[in-house]
Order: C-alpha cells, then structure tokens, then sequence
C-alpha cells in the first residue's frame, strides 16, 4: 500500500470514529436538552441557514471541486466531533471556577475554533493533497464552521423555547430572537472565524518558507480566537455593544474574507491557464483542450456537447477528462511555484495516465467525434 493510501485511510478512520463518538455524545446532550416537541422546531429552524451557506462555499469551489466526501466529513466533523470536544473542556473550564462570561468570552473562543481548527490540520497532515491553496482551505473550514453552528444553534433554540436559558420563561417570543440573531442576522459567525484558519493552512500548502508553513496556522488561529471572542464579548454588553462590533467588526471582516475569496476564485483561471500551457509544451496534454478546462462556462458546453453527442457515458468521460485535467493543473502549479508534494511525480504520472485513457473516446465542440 503506498503511503498516499495508508494516510487516506487513517484519516478516514480516526475522523470517522471521532464523529461517531461526538455523534454519540451530541445525541445525549440533545435528548435532555427539551421535549421532542421543541428539539424538532429547533432543528428545523437551526437547518434552514444550513443549504444557503452550503450553497454560497460550493460555488466558490466550482474550479477545482473538493471531493464531496472530505466535505461532508468537514460539516460532520463541526456538528459532532467540535461541538462535542468543546462542550467538555468548557464543562472542565467550569468546573474549575471560571465563571460563565469568562466561559463564553475567553474558554469558548478557544477551545472552538481549537477543536474546529482539527479538521484542518488532519487534512494537512494526512490528505495534505487535497489542499491546493487558499481557496480550498477557506471552503473545507466553512463547511466545519457550518456544521459546528447548525448543532449549536439547535441547542440555543431549544433553551430559548423551553426557557433553560436563563434569559427568560421562554416560549415562542423567545424563540424568535434566539432564531432572528442566529439564524438570520449572523449565520456566517463561525464560518467566518474558521476561515482564518482555513487561510493560515492554505498559506502554509503553498509557501515555500518553512517559518511561515509553521507561523500561519497559528495566526490563523489567534485571528480566529479574537474575531470570536469580541464576537462573544459583544453579546454581554448589552444591544449597543452588540450592534457596534456587528458594525465595524464582524461586517468589514465578512466583506473582507468575501472579497478576498472572489479574488483567489478569480485568480483560479489564471493559474489554471499558465499551469497547463507549460504542461501541453511539456507534452502532457493537448494545448487545444485548455480553452475547454479553464473557462467554467466552457467547461458546462464541453460537457453539454459529450451529452448530446455521445449520451451519458460520454458526458462521463468528459468529467473524468475535466477532473483529471485540473488536478494536473494544480500539482503543476505547485510544481512551478516550487512547492510540489513529495509525491509530485507519481500524482503526476496518475493524471496524465487518466487523460491518456479518457481522451481518445471525447470530443470537444469542433472537434470530430472518434469512434470506438
């Protein structure tokens, strides 16, 4: 088994039981935190931010999709593993006489973006080959954000309905503030602050500088902890306070990290384009197919194209020719920009292989059909 394989599998293996012990965890804390009734509304209500959020990070990761596996195992990972790992060492925390806004301002902040930063630095360690920059770290901490948010907004729904908050009888008023704050006001909070971290690992895949593939993780984190804990910080001062930081903290960072991310996606073609014109002078693929995989609307007409011409196995064959393409194009970039994987070659041989097999049976717009 080659060492690629062996790191895929204990990756799949340790994040697998992980989520199935928070799972485990997750399913007690839930089950005595309301009745049925109020657990229902409160996770209907927690996954309706859910699909949109989700939405808005598979876009960007339109150029070089992350396998749908790893980030289904991101937003499993936020909604059980985190969440379960930090409710215990807030509860350790507690117990040892912190007090509750200390808990919620300080304790909270760092062991949850330290327990949603996990993820990333089992990716990084053992499927580091899934992570080509920037963009993929921001969409694989999103996806942990997303899932850590949507098990913790059930638990805070189900409080304000029951009234085991501590802020009020509760009921169906109390509901509706916990769901308007939350859900529809700042739904992007713990994505948000996880997005640091992604930066920092995607930073750290691309550089060349081993101070700063060691130094950006860590700041991504320490960003990560501030903006959450002056997040926190801003709900104990009262609605002003709140309103403030919501103002010129957390709306300039969102709109920051959203231009920022635009930016790399746009950037994306760039790269793709350089990357594979060097790879066609080098023979690896035709230069009159990089038109095809670097424009995304090119990309859906190519296969539109396969479809109509040559009915699904075709439209097939022109997705596994894209996938392999653009993952050529990336470990090529890597390889120019001097940050190849140690495993550079026997990636590379495996794409060229795939384009090989795949391109003798497509065609793109213009081109003549073969025929088997």
């Amino acid at each position: 088994m080659s060492g690629r394989r062996r790191d895929s599998v204990a990756f799949t293996a340790v994040v697998t039981l992980l989520v199935l012990l928070g799972a485990l965890v997750m399913s007690v804390v839930i089950a005595f935190s309301g009745a049925p009734g109020s657990l229902v509304l409160a996770t209907l209500l927690a996954a309706l931010p859910v699909g949109p959020l989700v939405g808005c990070f598979m876009w960007l990761d339109r150029y070089e999709p992350e396998p749908r596996s790893l980030l289904v195992a991101g937003l499993a990972w936020g909604a059980f593993v985190a969440t379960a790992a930090a409710l215990v060492f807030q509860g350790i925390g507690v117990g040892g006489g912190v007090t509750g806004e200390q808990s919620l301002a300080v304790v909270a902040p760092v062991t949850e973006e330290l327990t949603k930063g996990l993820f990333l630095v089992l990716l990084l360690w053992w499927r580091r080959h899934e992570l080509d920059g920037i963009l993929d770290g921001i969409v694989y901490a999103g996806m942990v954000g997303i899932g850590f948010a949507f098990t913790e907004n059930i638990l805070y729904l189900a409080a304000a309905y029951n009234g085991t908050d501590g802020l009020g009888p509760g009921g169906t008023e109390a509901l509706t503030s916990v769901f308007v704050l939350r859900c529809l006001v700042s739904p992007f909070a713990h994505p948000l602050f996880t997005a640091f971290i992604g930066i920092g690992v995607g930073l750290a895949v691309t550089s060349r500088s081993r101070i700063v593939r060691l130094v950006a993780p860590l700041a991504g984190y320490a960003l990560a902890v501030l903006t959450h804990a002056l997040w926190n910080g801003s709900t104990l001062g009262g609605i002003d306070h709140f309103v403030a930081v919501y103002g010129t903290l957390m709306l300039p960072a969102l709109v920051a990290i959203i231009v920022f991310a635009l930016y790399r996606r746009r950037s994306e073609r760039g790269l793709m384009t350089a990357a594979l014109d060097d790879a066609a002078r080098r023979g690896l693929l035709p230069a009159t197919d990089i038109p095809w995989l670097v424009d995304l609307r090119a990309r859906r007409h190519a296969r539109t194209y396969a479809r109509q011409t040559g009915g699904r196995q075709a439209e097939r064959a022109m997705r596994e020719y894209q996938a392999a393409a653009i993952e050529l194009a990336y470990l090529h970039h890597r390889y120019l920009r001097g940050t190849a994987p140690v495993d550079f070659a026997e990636r590379g041989r495996e794409h060229v292989a795939r384009l090989g097999a795949v391109r003798p049976y497509i065609s793109f717009p213009g081109q003549v059909v073969p025929t088997r």
